[in-house]
């Protein structure tokens, strides 16, 4: 039997495992930096595979050694993040999250649940391959500042390093049965504003008594879309968004101070810095020209993810090889972020997507929402095609 086939083969006889290990990690989430039984679930099944394992790295991540044939010969690595959300599940599911108000709803589940019958089926065939292959079970990538910066900070790149880093990535936009490659520029960097407004508050009704910081903070908000719309380049996609604007007022009180915090997220590292001295500036000469003031504190996060065009054109043609051409699609940018940037700022990376909707099953909603859930049949073909991608690169 061709190896292509055998994987396929050992990839659908672990389905029901893969989805029991999916739906165990499902009920029991933990949130960036907690994933400590989480960790342990993961560190009991490679010790049944007999794999090599290393505990403890960057807090609850896992590092995991098969070795093939001439080991010395190419290393890949694989990777998948195990934190959840502090989201609370609306589901009537048997595997619905146990923890009240903390849930997989960006698909980490999916994702360690398929390493690990990934790393089951690289077991069974390492006769079959020469190189090393090294498994990355990540902490914390929901949280700044992200688990991959820390495993990498703590040598996850070291003792073997890698040629080449492999990322999967659950996409509830594309049908299940389907995966999507995109090579360069794919994920954008992503930074953190919290922004301080102060005025001097009162009665609402004597507004010329006081310096309004709710009337400052709306136009401070206002203005810098400009940031976006009308100084960045038209070929440097750039976002900016506010999710929070708190003010302690009332109806006939004027608060002393308002506090915004939001997002910005681009594509390019210059213009990421021009943009934060714009901000910062336009947002403080405002305030002061209407009488006030602004704190405006910019947390840099990740950075952008590139996926190295050569090895993801490889990866796409193995996938194809795999599922079939129809099966494989090109991606769009997408300007959400993602701590695997990291990995891509030290080593040729490929951050793909799989498919897990299904319409006529109702799943549909997106990631970061209570509803989020997958087509598990997903599970059936993704562990095999990741352990066929990272062979395909070890014979390259």
């Amino acid at each position: 039997m061709a190896l292509i086939d055998k994987i396929k083969t050992l990839s659908e006889a672990l389905h029901k495992e893969t989805i029991a290990n999916r739906q165990h990690i499902h009920a029991n989430p933990e949130l960036s930096f907690q994933e400590t039984e989480t960790a342990k679930y993961v560190v009991d099944q490679l010790k049944k595979f007999g794999v090599k394992t290393k505990t403890g790295i960057a807090g609850n991540g896992i590092e995991a050694i098969i070795e093939g044939k001439n080991p010395k010969k190419k290393v890949i690595a694989l990777r998948a993040d195990m934190d959840a959300l502090p989201i609370i599940e609306d589901s009537s599911k048997p595997y619905k999250s146990k923890n009240e108000g903390v849930m997989h709803a960006c698909g980490h589940d999916v994702h360690t649940s398929s390493l690990l019958t990934t790393v089951n089926i690289l077991n069974q065939v390492k006769g079959d391959f020469e190189g090393t292959i090294k498994f990355i079970f990540q902490p914390g990538e929901e949280l700044f500042p992200g688990g991959a910066s820390l495993m990498i900070k703590e040598g996850i790149l070291e003792n073997p390093t890698p040629n080449a880093i492999i990322g999967q990535h659950v996409m509830p936009l594309i049908p299940v049965g389907k995966v999507g490659f995109r090579k360069g520029m794919y994920m954008a960097s992503a930074d953190e504003l919290y922004v301080t407004v102060t005025g001097k508050g009162g009665h609402g009704a004597l507004p010329e008594h006081n310096v309004d910081p709710i009337v400052i903070a709306s136009h401070i908000i206002i203005a810098l879309q400009q940031v976006v719309s009308r100084m960045a380049a038209p070929k440097i996609p750039s976002v900016l968004s506010f999710g929070k604007v708190q003010a302690m007022g009332a109806t006939n009180v004027i608060p002393n101070e308002v506090k915004i915090e939001g997002t910005f997220r681009t594509l390019d590292e210059k213009w990421r810095k021009e943009a934060h001295l714009k901000m910062k500036k336009m947002a403080e000469g405002m305030a002061e020209s209407m009488g006030g003031s602004c704190d405006f504190n910019i947390q840099v996060g990740y950075p952008f993810l590139k996926n190295e065009p050569e090895l993801t054109e490889r990866a796409k043609q193995a996938a194809i090889a795999y599922l079939g051409k129809e099966n494989v699609v090109d991606l769009d940018i997408w300007m959400a972020a993602e701590d695997f940037s990291y990995y891509s700022q030290e080593v040729d990376a490929c951050f793909y997507r799989l498919g897990t909707r299904n319409e006529e099953k109702g799943i549909v909603s997106g990631v970061h929402t209570p509803t989020f859930d997958i087509d598990e049949d997903a599970l059936s073909h993704g562990p095999g095609l990741m352990a066929w991608l990272a062979i395909n690169e070890l014979n390259t």
